[in-house]
């Protein structure tokens, strides 16, 4: 042992509260002639104080040389065990069990012959027992959990959405340069090779960004510039295959905007997940030309060039973020396994169609504007997840059963599915006012946008919980039913969001769900 906690100054009194008070010489049962026998005056060498006689009151009598009084009056003296209280009052009142005590008191240097001595008490579990039931309990409340990724602020949010839905201004300036006959499944020319190369990006990047995230949490992040390094290139690479195998003839040039599409994803997803959305930002900033197309015709060379300087601007800042991934040794050891990325992929694939499918409206305009609106609330779609996360576990803290940590959670899962349906509405009207002979979406196209905004959410909810195959399934299943059978889509979104819904009350009104 290291000493006592409590180190003080040697003393040489006795630790018995008082000093035993010796009978009177002729005290009733006595036999008389025989003195007095108290301590060292009148018993011999290796004598022992003999214990008061049950119904014999004691009476005071001359005390020994150096002894403290006796408390005046014929008073008994306080219990040392009082002052012991007092002094680990703080100690004790925050121990769960007795144990903890008797481990305090060992520290402290306390023996059991000490123990029976001083407190009458036969070991130091015994006295410890005593203590946890004389001092009541003062547990402290858990800290507040410091600041991190589930707390970001709300401009980080917003600027992810902006940059999300900023691409979408590529088309604009692309549209008279992708203009041709009428394509194949009644959509515009051009429309399939363009729809195959973003479906794969998706599905490729949603898994490499989940495998770099991994090495993040894992506190390696050149060995998450590698990864990136490696699959970024490959996805784009796979996009652009994709994108030319899907063209028709007469659609190469729809087919080359792909290519250049699927290599911005990659770079993108690179910028997005090692958090330099500033970056990506600046190198969108020439799609800010599409806004005077919206009512006047631009010559396709400005066209052409406004786009390839944000796609260069976009390599380019990607490029250099990965420096440190080019590193040797930043690959890292063991690694998370590869198959655990594929659900996310599927995810990806299956929230990906569901946009596609709310995109083919009954116009062009009418379907662009509600992907538009879809992607500008991916940014208050993201921090009202980080809300949510924040509220359960505050909850997790200040509540003490788990029935009522079910109904808060429940309450704060309806407060962030309504907030985040509300801004996805008041887009949609924002998009509809903006856009120039944008028609007003009708009740049955508004309530199906809403159902697929929940699945879409709730979906996302249900990742950040590491739910994600089943949310991988339930969005697949809805996207293969609007595939194979287009008039059924607002069933199919609204069963999904149904069945989404219930899975995340199961799943995270449990307190288990919210351990970090």
């Amino acid at each position: 042992m290291s000493g006592s906690l409590w180190l003080k100054p040697p003393t040489t009194e006795t630790p018995l509260p008082a000093i035993p008070r010796p009978r009177r010489e002729n005290a009733p049962g006595r036999p008389p002639n025989e003195g007095p026998r108290t301590g060292a005056t009148a018993a011999g060498p290796g004598s022992v104080v003999p214990a008061a006689v049950p119904g014999v009151p004691a009476v005071p009598g001359p005390a020994a040389p150096g002894t403290p009084p006796h408390p005046a009056g014929g008073e008994l003296a306080d219990d040392p065990l009082d002052a012991l209280a007092e002094r680990l009052g703080e100690l004790v009142a925050v121990a769960v069990h007795p144990d903890e005590i008797a481990a305090v008191l060992e520290s402290d240097g306390m023996t059991d012959d000490h123990i029976r001595l001083a407190y009458g008490r036969a070991d130091s579990f015994a006295l410890a027992e005593d203590l946890y039931a004389r001092v009541e309990r003062r547990h402290p409340a858990p800290e507040a959990p410091p600041g991190g990724s589930w707390h970001r602020g709300l401009a980080g949010c917003l600027l992810r959405g902006l940059v999300f839905a900023l691409p979408g201004l590529a088309y604009v300036l692309a549209a008279p340069l992708l203009a041709g006959e009428q394509g194949r499944f009644g959509l515009p020319g051009g429309t399939v090779p363009l729809l195959a190369g973003a479906v794969t990006g998706w599905v490729w990047n949603q898994a490499l960004a989940h495998r770099a995230y991994t090495w993040l949490g894992l506190g390696d992040r050149p060995a998450a510039a590698r990864a990136l390094l490696l699959g970024a290139p490959a996805g784009a690479l796979a996009g652009t295959v994709v994108a030319l195998a899907a063209a028709a003839p007469g659609e190469t040039p729809a087919a080359l905007f792909a290519a250049g599409q699927s290599v911005y994803l990659a770079a993108a997803t690179v910028l997005l997940v090692l958090g330099r959305e500033r970056a990506l930002l600046c190198a969108l900033a020439p799609l800010a030309g599409a806004v005077p197309a919206f009512r006047w015709d631009l010559p396709d060379l400005l066209r052409a060039g406004l786009l390839l300087a944000a796609l260069t601007a976009s390599v380019a800042f990607a490029g250099l973020v990965l420096r440190p991934g080019a590193r040797r040794g930043a690959a890292g050891r063991g690694g998370p396994p590869r198959a655990a990325s594929l659900p996310y992929g599927l995810f990806g694939l299956g929230s990906g169609l569901l946009v596609l499918h709310a995109g083919i409206g009954d116009t062009l305009v009418s379907g662009a504007g509600a992907v538009i609106a879809l992607t500008l609330s991916m940014g208050p779609a993201e921090w009202l997840l980080h809300r949510f996360r924040g509220e359960s576990l505050t909850r997790l803290r200040t509540l003490a059963t788990a029935r009522e940590f079910r109904r808060a959670v429940t309450g704060t899962l309806v407060l962030c599915l309504g907030g985040y349906l509300g801004v996805l509405v008041t887009l949609t009207v924002a998009v509809t006012l903006a856009w120039p002979g944008a028609p007003w979406p009708t009740l049955p196209r508004l309530v199906t946008l809403l159902l697929i905004g929940t699945v879409l959410w709730l979906g996302l909810l249900l990742q950040a919980f590491g739910a994600v195959l089943s949310a991988a399934a339930v969005c697949l299943l809805a996207a293969a039913a609007q595939t194979l059978e287009p008039a059924a889509g607002p069933v199919a979104a609204g069963g999904a969001a149904a069945v989404l819904a219930v899975l995340t009350c199961v799943l995270l009104a449990r307190p288990t769900a919210h351990r970090v």
